[in-house]
């Protein structure tokens, strides 16, 4: 048997569960019988079994071990639940008072939470699951068409098993002001569940709009999120993409995010990460156009042995792009963080302007941080930058607080909470980064709690 076959038996060996379950599971899913959505499912399960879960010998999982997780036999989540656990209520309170927004429990759309009569001619918010169920012609030309599956599994097993999820359609200047709001929610479940949401957003020529993600869910609840976000922004649009991920404990939450933009437009993305046993945000980004801004930044907290990856990489194919990444995160106890980010310059990208920086605080000396900022540049006339720290909190700053009578515990908290502020401020819209720094403070406020 050669080395192919023999990897790719051991690959199948581990991800069976996922397999099985994929197999079974198109003739029962919305939009099943249609060409094109079977197509969809069939071809990502064939890279699935191809390519198998992921080890730690793929150089773009190297640091993060995903095996015995993935491995699990995780059932359907129950779509519909009845009620709501009552921490889970703040979401469902935070969306019926956005003008905009959509809520699923479990991986199934709850129109009784959501609002999405306000929108403006041109803006449309739907569900994936509905979409697919009635065969929308422009789902059908636009699903699937960002990004490459060919070495991502989980990307794969999401077109394999994708129930539901949020459509984002922009007609061409149309501008959304206020805020959209998404949110997944987890509750109770009987063992192991998984959902697989699967998101599109098109923003056509010179439209604008700021899109937040919640990902929240229960402690104890052992539970796998395998989200996939497909962005499409036309040409002078702008787009603002925030995402908040507060899982359960319990949980492993993988997301991909596929992104293609067009010439002169702006966007931006801001995740931040607290919760899961084990979360990988993955994204990627084709610069294919002149003119373009893309920013990428994020801040996480972990604790325990969580894992926190963050995995990027920017394409910049052409003349005249400019991309930027800010990362943060404080680890304590065995928490682990994991930035790779990758920026590409090609040949022809000549005026290419790139900024790349990940800093981590570490609390302890059980923490751990594995960086990996990667340039890879083939033309000549560039500016281009990385870097990353990491290290303890300043002795010098603590002496400082604590010379003026402030007391050591606080003066350590100040100085957590300071360093990532400052990486908030990457967020454009204010009204989303004074949420996430009132969510930040209240994290940090539970952890000194705990001591």
């Amino acid at each position: 048997m050669g080395v192919t076959a023999i990897r790719a038996e051991a690959a199948e060996a581990v991800a069976m569960p996922l397999v099985d379950r994929a197999e079974v599971a198109p003739g029962g899913l919305p939009g099943g019988g249609l060409a094109w959505a079977d197509a969809l499912r069939t071809n990502g399960l064939a890279r699935f079994r191809a390519l198998g879960v992921p080890s730690r010998k793929v150089e773009s999982w190297k640091y993060t071990d995903v095996r015995k997780l993935a491995a699990r036999d995780y059932a359907p989540a129950p779509a519909h639940v009845d009620g709501l656990s009552a921490v889970l209520r703040d979401e469902v309170e935070a969306a019926a008072a956005a003008e905009h927004s959509l809520v699923f429990v479990n991986g199934g759309l709850r129109r009784d939470l959501s609002k999405t009569g306000g929108l403006p001619n041109g803006a449309t918010l739907e569900s994936t699951g509905e979409l697919l169920a009635a065969g929308d012609a422009l789902l059908a030309e636009q699903l699937g068409r960002v990004g490459d599956a060919d070495d991502q599994a989980f990307l794969s097993l999401n077109a394999a098993l994708m129930r539901d999820g949020f459509v984002l359609r922009l007609a061409p200047d149309t501008v959304v002001e206020a805020p959209i709001r998404v949110a997944f929610l987890t509750d109770h479940a009987d063992g192991p569940v998984a959902t697989h949401p699967r998101n599109l957003v098109v923003v056509g020529d010179n439209a604008q709009a700021t899109l937040v993600e919640i990902h929240r869910g229960l402690n104890g609840v052992e539970y796998f999120s395998n989200a996939v976000t497909e962005i499409s922004v036309g040409a002078g649009a702008r787009l603002h993409h925030y995402k908040l991920q507060d899982e359960g404990d319990a949980a492993l939450h993988l997301a991909n995010s596929p992104v293609r933009l067009g010439r002169d437009t702006t966007y931006d993305s801001f995740i931040l990460s607290f919760g899961a046993l084990m979360a990988r945000n993955d994204i990627r980004a084709e610069l294919a156009a002149p003119g373009i801004d893309c920013r990428l930044s994020g801040a996480y907290v972990a604790r325990g042995r969580q894992h926190m990856d963050t995995t990027t990489a920017i394409d910049h194919a052409v003349p005249d792009c400019r991309s930027r990444e800010v990362y943060a995160g404080v680890l304590d106890d065995q928490a682990r963080g994991v930035f790779q980010g990758k920026i590409v310059v090609r040949r022809d990208a000549q005026r290419t302007d790139g900024h790349q920086l990940n800093r981590a605080l570490l609390l302890s000396k059980g923490a751990e941080i594995d960086s990996k900022p990667e340039l890879e540049i083939y033309a000549d006339d560039v500016k281009c930058s990385h870097g990353a720290t990491a290290g303890e909190i300043d002795a010098d700053a603590l002496f400082y607080l604590r010379a003026r009578g402030i007391d050591a515990d606080v003066a350590r908290a100040l100085l957590i909470e300071a360093f990532l502020m400052e990486s908030l401020q990457e967020v454009q819209v204010e009204a989303v980064r004074e949420e996430f720094a009132a969510r930040l403070k209240a994290r940090l406020a539970l952890l000194r709690g705990d001591r």
